[in-house]
Protein backbone atom coordinates (compact mmCIF):
# COMPACT_ATOMS: atom_id res chain seq x y z
CA UNK A 1 0.00 0.00 0.00
CA UNK A 2 1.27 3.51 -0.66
CA UNK A 3 1.52 5.71 2.41
CA UNK A 4 2.23 9.10 2.77
CA UNK A 5 4.49 10.15 5.97
CA UNK A 6 4.57 13.89 6.64
CA UNK A 7 6.73 15.51 9.30
CA UNK A 8 8.85 18.13 9.13
CA UNK A 9 11.04 16.74 11.40
CA UNK A 10 14.51 14.78 8.93
CA UNK A 11 15.14 12.50 11.68
CA UNK A 12 11.71 11.77 12.71
CA UNK A 13 10.38 11.34 9.44
CA UNK A 14 13.57 9.38 8.13
CA UNK A 15 13.02 6.79 10.99
CA UNK A 16 9.25 6.36 9.90
CA UNK A 17 10.10 6.32 6.52
CA UNK A 18 12.29 3.45 7.01
CA UNK A 19 9.87 1.65 9.61
CA UNK A 20 7.40 1.67 7.31
CA UNK A 21 9.13 1.12 4.02
CA UNK A 22 10.85 -2.46 6.06
CA UNK A 23 6.94 -3.58 6.07
CA UNK A 24 6.67 -3.70 2.78
CA UNK A 25 4.83 -0.26 2.17
CA UNK A 26 5.34 2.06 -0.85
CA UNK A 27 6.56 5.78 0.94
CA UNK A 28 5.29 8.85 -0.18
CA UNK A 29 7.36 11.36 1.76
CA UNK A 30 6.29 15.26 2.85
CA UNK A 31 8.06 17.35 5.03
CA UNK A 32 4.79 19.93 5.87
CA UNK A 33 1.49 20.08 5.43
CA UNK A 34 0.97 21.99 2.65
CA UNK A 35 3.08 19.24 1.04
CA UNK A 36 0.64 16.49 2.62
CA UNK A 37 -2.46 18.32 1.79
CA UNK A 38 -1.38 18.47 -2.09
CA UNK A 39 -0.50 14.67 -2.13
CA UNK A 40 -3.87 13.87 -0.45
CA UNK A 41 -5.86 16.04 -3.11
CA UNK A 42 -4.19 14.49 -5.91
CA UNK A 43 -6.35 12.03 -8.03
CA UNK A 44 -3.28 9.37 -7.03
CA UNK A 45 -3.54 10.04 -3.27
CA UNK A 46 -2.15 7.54 -1.03
CA UNK A 47 -4.96 5.50 0.27
CA UNK A 48 -3.27 5.88 3.96
CA UNK A 49 -1.31 8.90 5.68
CA UNK A 50 0.76 9.09 8.89
CA UNK A 51 0.32 12.72 9.86
CA UNK A 52 2.51 14.59 12.50
CA UNK A 53 0.41 16.90 14.37
CA UNK A 54 2.42 20.05 14.56
CA UNK A 55 4.23 21.17 11.09
CA UNK A 56 4.60 24.43 9.54
CA UNK A 57 1.93 25.78 7.09
CA UNK A 58 -1.03 23.34 7.68
CA UNK A 59 -1.00 21.09 11.18
CA UNK A 60 -2.12 17.69 11.12
CA UNK A 61 -5.63 18.17 12.14
CA UNK A 62 -6.49 20.47 9.35
CA UNK A 63 -4.59 18.22 6.79
CA UNK A 64 -6.97 15.72 8.08
CA UNK A 65 -10.23 18.27 7.78
CA UNK A 66 -9.70 19.08 4.44
CA UNK A 67 -8.83 15.47 3.03
CA UNK A 68 -12.05 14.47 4.82
CA UNK A 69 -14.03 17.34 3.26
CA UNK A 70 -13.11 15.77 -0.30
CA UNK A 71 -15.89 13.97 -0.17
CA UNK A 72 -13.91 10.62 -2.14
CA UNK A 73 -15.98 7.30 -1.86
CA UNK A 74 -12.78 5.81 -0.26
CA UNK A 75 -10.93 8.13 1.34
CA UNK A 76 -7.59 8.15 2.80
CA UNK A 77 -7.28 6.83 6.10
CA UNK A 78 -5.66 9.31 8.69
CA UNK A 79 -3.46 8.73 11.55
CA UNK A 80 -1.95 11.45 13.49
CA UNK A 81 0.93 10.70 15.33
CA UNK A 82 2.25 13.16 17.59
CA UNK A 83 3.96 13.91 21.33
CA UNK A 84 0.14 15.58 22.39
CA UNK A 85 -0.85 12.63 24.76
CA UNK A 86 -3.84 14.32 26.80
CA UNK A 87 -7.42 13.10 26.30
CA UNK A 88 -8.50 16.51 24.86
CA UNK A 89 -5.44 16.47 22.22
CA UNK A 90 -6.89 12.93 21.79
CA UNK A 91 -10.83 14.14 21.13
CA UNK A 92 -9.40 16.86 18.96
CA UNK A 93 -7.47 15.07 16.81
CA UNK A 94 -10.54 12.91 16.37
CA UNK A 95 -12.94 15.38 15.80
CA UNK A 96 -10.88 16.79 12.92
CA UNK A 97 -11.55 13.73 11.35
CA UNK A 98 -8.28 11.78 11.89
CA UNK A 99 -9.06 7.87 11.64
CA UNK A 100 -6.49 6.92 14.82
CA UNK A 101 -3.87 8.41 16.89
CA UNK A 102 -0.59 7.04 17.92
CA UNK A 103 1.19 9.36 20.59
CA UNK A 104 5.54 9.67 19.76
CA UNK A 105 7.85 8.03 20.46
CA UNK A 106 5.61 5.33 18.55
CA UNK A 107 5.61 1.47 19.35
CA UNK A 108 6.92 -0.09 16.03
CA UNK A 109 4.25 -3.16 17.14
CA UNK A 110 1.32 -1.09 18.09
CA UNK A 111 1.80 1.21 14.45
CA UNK A 112 2.14 -1.80 12.51
CA UNK A 113 -1.25 -3.00 14.01
CA UNK A 114 -2.80 0.34 13.58
CA UNK A 115 -1.64 0.51 10.00
CA UNK A 116 -3.32 -2.96 9.09
CA UNK A 117 -6.47 -2.02 10.84
CA UNK A 118 -6.52 1.30 7.84
CA UNK A 119 -5.39 -1.19 5.04
CA UNK A 120 -8.79 -3.44 6.16
CA UNK A 121 -10.87 -0.24 6.66
CA UNK A 122 -9.86 1.19 3.05
CA UNK A 123 -10.36 -2.78 1.36
CA UNK A 124 -13.75 -2.63 3.17
CA UNK A 125 -14.77 0.88 1.61
CA UNK A 126 -13.07 -0.20 -1.68
CA UNK A 127 -15.59 -3.08 -1.75
CA UNK A 128 -18.50 -1.36 -0.94
CA UNK A 129 -17.48 1.96 -3.38
CA UNK A 130 -16.90 -1.04 -6.05
CA UNK A 131 -20.66 -2.61 -5.34
CA UNK A 132 -22.09 0.94 -5.11
CA UNK A 133 -20.80 1.68 -8.54
CA UNK A 134 -21.96 -1.82 -9.78
CA UNK A 135 -25.63 -0.82 -8.78
CA UNK A 136 -25.70 2.79 -9.80
CA UNK A 137 -24.78 1.22 -13.48
CA UNK A 138 -27.38 -1.63 -13.14
CA UNK A 139 -30.20 1.02 -12.41
CA UNK A 140 -28.86 2.97 -15.00
CA UNK A 141 -29.93 0.04 -17.76
CA UNK A 142 -33.17 -0.24 -15.77
CA UNK A 143 -33.97 3.02 -16.53
CA UNK A 144 -32.89 3.20 -20.13
CA UNK A 145 -35.17 -0.34 -20.73
CA UNK A 146 -38.39 1.33 -18.75
CA UNK A 147 -38.62 4.18 -21.45
CA UNK A 148 -40.33 3.76 -24.86
CA UNK A 149 -38.67 1.58 -27.37
CA UNK A 150 -39.22 2.88 -30.95
CA UNK A 151 -39.46 -0.73 -33.26
CA UNK A 152 -39.68 -0.31 -37.05
CA UNK A 153 -43.51 -2.13 -37.56
CA UNK A 154 -42.76 -3.78 -40.55
CA UNK A 155 -38.67 -5.20 -39.93
CA UNK A 156 -39.25 -4.91 -36.22
CA UNK A 157 -35.64 -3.30 -35.99
CA UNK A 158 -35.10 -0.82 -33.03
CA UNK A 159 -33.77 2.70 -33.23
CA UNK A 160 -31.34 3.42 -30.65
CA UNK A 161 -30.11 6.88 -29.18
CA UNK A 162 -28.27 7.53 -31.80
CA UNK A 163 -31.08 7.35 -34.49
CA UNK A 164 -29.51 3.98 -35.84
CA UNK A 165 -31.49 0.91 -36.24
CA UNK A 166 -30.42 -2.35 -35.05
CA UNK A 167 -31.79 -5.47 -34.81
CA UNK A 168 -33.59 -6.11 -31.42
CA UNK A 169 -30.32 -8.57 -30.41
CA UNK A 170 -27.84 -5.61 -30.83
CA UNK A 171 -29.99 -3.30 -28.90
CA UNK A 172 -30.80 -5.43 -26.13
CA UNK A 173 -27.10 -6.41 -25.87
CA UNK A 174 -26.13 -3.17 -25.53
CA UNK A 175 -28.37 -2.05 -22.77
CA UNK A 176 -29.22 -4.95 -20.96
CA UNK A 177 -26.65 -8.35 -19.77
CA UNK A 178 -28.68 -10.59 -21.89
CA UNK A 179 -28.20 -12.02 -25.17
CA UNK A 180 -30.83 -13.74 -27.16
CA UNK A 181 -31.15 -16.90 -28.40
CA UNK A 182 -33.23 -18.42 -31.24
CA UNK A 183 -35.80 -21.07 -31.70
CA UNK A 184 -39.62 -21.86 -32.88
CA UNK A 185 -42.47 -20.89 -30.81
CA UNK A 186 -45.29 -24.01 -30.66
CA UNK A 187 -47.75 -21.72 -32.76
CA UNK A 188 -45.32 -21.11 -35.42
CA UNK A 189 -44.39 -24.68 -35.96
CA UNK A 190 -47.98 -25.40 -35.94
CA UNK A 191 -48.38 -22.90 -38.65
CA UNK A 192 -45.49 -23.65 -40.57
CA UNK A 193 -46.64 -27.49 -40.93
CA UNK A 194 -50.26 -26.49 -41.74
CA UNK A 195 -49.09 -24.30 -44.50
CA UNK A 196 -49.38 -26.25 -48.07
CA UNK A 197 -46.21 -26.82 -50.43
CA UNK A 198 -45.86 -24.79 -53.04
CA UNK A 199 -46.67 -26.32 -56.51
CA UNK A 200 -43.45 -27.45 -58.36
Amino acid sequence: MRILIADDEVVSRTILERTVKGWGHEVVAASDGEAAWAALRADDAPKLAILDWVMPGLEGPEVCRRARALGRPVPTYTILLTSKNDSQDVVAGLESGADDYVVKPFDRAELQSRIRVGERVVALQQAFADRVRELEDSLARIHRLQGLIPVCAWCRRVRSDQNYWQSVEQYMAEVTDCRISHGICPTCLEREAREPEAPA
